[in-house]
């Protein structure tokens, strides 16, 4: 049986995806700063010259990138709350585990941006830093960090537009976003053409201007290095 678009139908329940939408962009937008925050402290940690630091940074950022993100999901919102830690149980709320999973996920791959760009620093920068006996705060504040940042700018703004598509994932944890939405409409009104058509085209309105930005950004470090 074929379905023919119904425009009032559509009207009617834009208000409700538009919502989960907002949902779903205020959750990439908190896990976009714990990646930012987190990345930069994990590349840190990995680039320590003692192995006892180092390793443990460089397993858990290559265990976090080797399993996907819907497990991670999985286990945070439903395994780890029946877990006895230490006498307590950890439960989340589902927006903030799926803030928590998204941050976490590409802050490790964060990490690695962030690792090429301090990498890429000059070593005549570093020299210099040492001839004049800097201290490490300093340093890194005022000479690395500087230099190294906004070379990753690109290649954090293309996680970050991935970590949006992979935002409707909170849906399996319940997390009332744009596909949750759809879903639950078209379970009630059993039209599926109009709610996910929408979700799709809500989707493109807000992925399209930031791909457009992550690429004028691409362009303007570039010319600026």
């Amino acid at each position: 049986m074929t379905e023919r678009w119904d425009w009032e139908y559509a009207v009617d329940i834009f208000p409700a995806l538009l919502e989960g939408l907002y949902v779903l962009v205020r959750a990439t937008l908190a896990g976009i700063v714990v990646a930012v925050i987190l990345g930069l402290f994990l590349a840190l940690g990995r680039r320590s010259q003692r192995r006892w630091i180092s390793y443990p940074f460089a397993w858990f950022i290559e265990f976090v990138r080797s399993t996907p993100l819907l497990i991670q999901l999985f286990f945070i919102y439903y395994a780890l709350p029946t877990m006895d830690l230490f006498g307590t149980r950890l439960v989340f709320d589902a927006e903030l585990t799926l803030i928590a999973g998204l941050g976490v996920h590409y802050g490790c791959y964060a990490s690695e941006a962030y690792r090429a760009g301090i990498d890429s620093v000059a070593t005549g920068q570093w020299e210099a830093a040492t001839a004049l006996n800097l201290r490490t705060y300093t340093k890194w504040r005022n000479i690395i960090l500087p230099q190294a940042v906004p070379r990753t700018l690109p290649t954090l703004g293309n996680y970050f537009v991935a970590m949006f598509k992979d935002a409707p994932l909170g849906a399996i944890i319940t997390v009332p976003g744009m596909l949750a939405e759809a879903r639950a409409l078209a379970s009630a009104t059993l039209r599926q053409v109009e709610p996910y058509t929408i979700v799709g085209l809500l989707f493109l309105a807000v992925s399209i201007p930031a791909a457009l930005m992550v690429r004028r950004l691409e362009r303007r470090v570039h010319y600026e290095a």
